[in-house]
């Protein structure tokens, strides 16, 4: 049994998520690791879990998000 690093649940079946560059843990769920692991839009703060975009370092989760940010250019795909 290992114990998830977010919720402390000790479950049986765990995850394991490790990230290039050192970022790692073990949880219960996918929306732990995400919790854990994704980062934050740098415009409205919630949980980049696709692709987002990333402008001067910064990381949006949508265009809009970067276009509030003074990014230019960039198109969500409907």
């Amino acid at each position: 049994m290992a114990r998830c690093e977010v919720c402390g649940n000790d479950y049986d079946k765990p995850i394991e998520v490790s990230i290039d560059g050192g970022a790692a843990g073990v949880f219960d769920s996918f929306e732990c690791a995400i919790h854990a692991l994704a980062p934050t839009c740098s415009h409205c703060g919630c949980r980049v879990i696709g692709h987002g975009a990333e402008v001067n370092g910064s990381i949006f989760c949508c265009a809009h998000c970067a276009s509030s940010a003074g990014a230019e250019g960039l198109k969500d795909r409907a």
